[in-house]
């Protein structure tokens, strides 16, 4: 999963939330420089990676992509589903998404100094384009995958991977919906061990 999801799955839990954000740029295992509550957003963060990488309808959906862009189907069926998670997004949050979105900003600012170097020198831009929102349209995405594609030196094509996200979207709304629920109850379950 990617940004907007594993945000989403941290519940109400401020500290949980940036962890949860933050864990792709944290290496190893000792996070004692993090708040305690923000290094387990970190473990939850791989838990969740752990179960989405080897759930059978995730697979599914990256077999549908494979041929065209190899290892790199994991990253875009990630990208996908947070497109699904933030275009249906009044069907799994109450709130708004525009206005979920900027509280998070507005966190992750108040946390700056607790944030890796990596996270503080994307933030700015991830405010000012406002990439959570983005994911709602296949256009929003799009720019998001230009600019992956663009940090890949243009090895992973994924600048036209919106083609087949528009070519399978039926099908791959259907994976994202199967496993998102999976994936709630499993996290449930993960946050109820880390709150005892």
């Amino acid at each position: 999963m990617n940004y907007l999801a594993h945000i989403y799955l941290s519940g109400n839990d401020t500290e949980l939330r940036i962890g949860n954000f933050i864990a792709d740029s944290v290496r190893g295992k000792d996070f004692s420089m993090f708040p305690e509550r923000i290094a387990q957003g970190i473990i939850l963060h791989r838990h969740i990676d752990t179960f989405t990488d080897s759930h059978p309808t995730v697979k599914l959906s990256k077999d549908l992509i494979r041929s065209e862009y190899g290892h790199w189907s994991s990253v875009i069926v990630d990208i996908y589903y947070d497109h699904f998670l933030a275009a249906y997004w009044s069907d799994f949050h109450d709130e708004p998404l525009d206005s979920y979105v900027q509280q998070f900003y507005a966190d992750l600012k108040n946390y700056y100094g607790v944030l890796p170097e990596k996270v503080q020198n994307f933030l700015p831009y991830m405010v000012d384009q406002n990439w959570l929102n983005s994911y709602a349209t296949v256009e929003g995405i799009s720019r998001i995958f230009h600019q992956m594609n663009h940090r890949t030196r243009n090895r992973s094509k994924m600048n036209f991977a919106p083609i087949e996200l528009e070519k399978y979207y039926n099908e791959m709304e259907r994976h994202f919906r199967d496993f998102f629920e999976d994936l709630q109850f499993h996290v449930k379950q993960q946050r109820l061990f880390l709150d005892q």
